[in-house]
Formats: structure tokens, sequence, C-alpha cells
């Protein structure tokens, strides 16, 4: 009982959620030989690409009027942010000034800000793993590829 546990919980890691979207990202970017041919090509209105409404936060990353191009560009900046860091303009992380501001925040109740924060993470990283396999799909479709 305790190994099908732990492969339900390895499975929902966020390591394993963020393997999975580079996976992904990675496969996108090796499949689109030509980013060029994905510019003014609208998403599909489908399910997969659709946002929750109770998630206001999450609608830049789905822009409803975007084409496949900039969705591509989108996802290989994330991929490249979570590879290698995010930096600001002056080269510094950006992740400092967020550190500073929590800091000061109230920090009675740290575990809780943590799940909460963990929980959206693997949501908004499940959400562009799909988005990644669905760009890449639909590639394979544009230029005539069924595999």
């Amino acid at each position: 009982m305790m190994q099908i546990s732990d492969s339900y919980n390895q499975k929902n890691s966020l390591f394993n959620a963020m393997s999975r979207f580079i996976g992904a990202v990675n496969n996108m970017d090796q499949t689109v030989m030509v980013p060029s041919l994905l510019r003014d090509v609208p998403l599909e209105d489908g399910e997969d690409l659709k946002v929750p409404e109770t998630a206001p936060s999450t609608n830049a990353y789905f822009q409803p009027d975007g084409d496949m191009y900039s969705s591509y560009i989108l996802l290989k900046s994330i991929r490249n942010d979570m590879e290698w860091g995010v930096l600001g303009g002056d080269g510094r992380p950006k992740v400092e000034a967020e550190v500073k501001r929590a800091e000061a925040e109230d920090d009675d109740d740290l575990e809780k800000q943590f799940h909460f924060h963990l929980n959206g993470l693997h949501a908004v990283l499940s959400k562009l793993t799909l988005k990644a396999n669905t760009l890449t799909n639909r590639y394979k479709e544009e230029i005539g590829c069924r595999n």
C-alpha cells in the first residue's frame, strides 16, 4: 500500500510537474522547426486552452486573441526562467526583492502560505504543459505531419 501512495505523491510532486513542463517545451522546440509559420495562426478555442474564470491572475498566459507564435515565445521564455532564474534589468535576480518584501510581511502561517503557492504553481505548470503539448500538436497539423 505504501508503494501506491508514494507513486501517486511522486506523480504530483512539484519537481515532476516542472520536469513534465520542461520536457513538453523541449519537445515543442524540437518539433517546431520553422517558428515563423506560427505567426498569425490563431489559437483554437478548445477546452484545453481555456482558463477558469476563478483564476484572473493567469489570464496573461492565455491570451484569447493571441497567435500560436506568441504562445511559443511565451512558453520558451517561461522554460528559460525556470532553468536559469528570473533576471531583472540590472542582471540581479528579481527574487531578491520578493524575498525582502516577504520577510517584511507577517510570518504567522508560513506553512499555509507555502501550500497555497505550491498548489498554485502546480496548477499553472499543468496548464502550461498542456498548452505546450497542444501547440506542438497544432503545429504538426499545420505542416501536415500526423504522428
